[in-house]
Parts: C-alpha cells; sequence; structure tokens
C-alpha cells in the first residue's frame, strides 16, 4: 500500500466563502500511480469545514445564509469574553459564531478512489468552507491505496 501525503495551501478571501477545492485533490491524485483506495481530505483549522456537495451558486449563497442564521455573529457568546480567557494570543478574534459553524459541518471527508479517480456523484465537488477569513489556511490531502 502507498500512503502520500500533500498539505494544500489556501488563501480566502472572504469573511464566509466556499471554495471547490475538487480539482486540486483530483491534480494530486493524478500525481500518484494509485488506481485504488481513499483520499482524505482534512482542514487543520477550527474555523473551517469540509463538506460534499453541488459547487453551484445559489446554493452556496443559500449555505451561508444558513450558516449565519445557525450562528449569527451579533450573539453573546463566552468563547468571545476575551478578558476571562487565558492564554489568548494578542490578536484573538471574537469567532465563537465561526467555531459554532464549523462544528455544526465536518474537520473531513474520505472519498473513494475508483479505477485511479475521485469516486464522486455527477454533481458531487468537494467544499472547503471559509468561516472566520480571509486567512492563509491549510488542508492536509492524503492518499491512500494501491
Amino acid at each position: 500500500m502507498q500512503i502520500v501525503n500533500e498539505i494544500l495551501d489556501l488563501e480566502t478571501d472572504s469573511r464566509i466563502g466556499i471554495y471547490n477545492v475538487t480539482p486540486l485533490i483530483e491534480k494530486i491524485l493524478l500525481e500518484t500511480s494509485i488506481k485504488s483506495g481513499q483520499v482524505l481530505i482534512f482542514s487543520r483549522h477550527t474555523t473551517t469545514a469540509i463538506t460534499i456537495n453541488e459547487y453551484e451558486e445559489r446554493l452556496l449563497e443559500d449555505l451561508k445564509s444558513y450558516l449565519r442564521k445557525l450562528a449569527p455573529q451579533s450573539e453573546k457568546y463566552l468563547h468571545n469574553d476575551l478578558h476571562l480567557r487565558s492564554n489568548i494570543p494578542l490578536d484573538e478574534p471574537m469567532n465563537a459564531h465561526s467555531h459554532l459553524m464549523a462544528m455544526t459541518l465536518s474537520t473531513s471527508e474520505v472519498i473513494p478512489i475508483v479505477d485511479g479517480k475521485l469516486g464522486l456523484g455527477t454533481w458531487q465537488s468537494v467544499l472547503f468552507c471559509e468561516l472566520d477569513g480571509p486567512r492563509k489556511r491549510t488542508l492536509l490531502i492524503q492518499v491512500c491505496g494501491q
């Protein structure tokens, strides 16, 4: 069995943004000789998420609206009481809402590799969700198989 680990560097450009990372993952897979196995896509941040869904502009706007309603930035959150927390960085943002949004989604997805290609359905894409941007982010892509 072969295992390939790659880090994808991303730079997001909005507070809440959804990015199709499928082509980047396909490129990594193509650079391996793996024909059968799995690809793990893992977000290395607590205010981002990974999901699989249709990459359609109006659906993406619906998702952003849904997340904003689910965890409004204007709500009072204990995590945002920075003066009551210890050992926080000087540039710590008030971002409890972003953490809560991320917890409702997922930090990772696993996709089967079939005949050297991602086993995604016709309308499925791997989506990286930025929930506290804009920022520099990284994804860990792990390709395993034969």
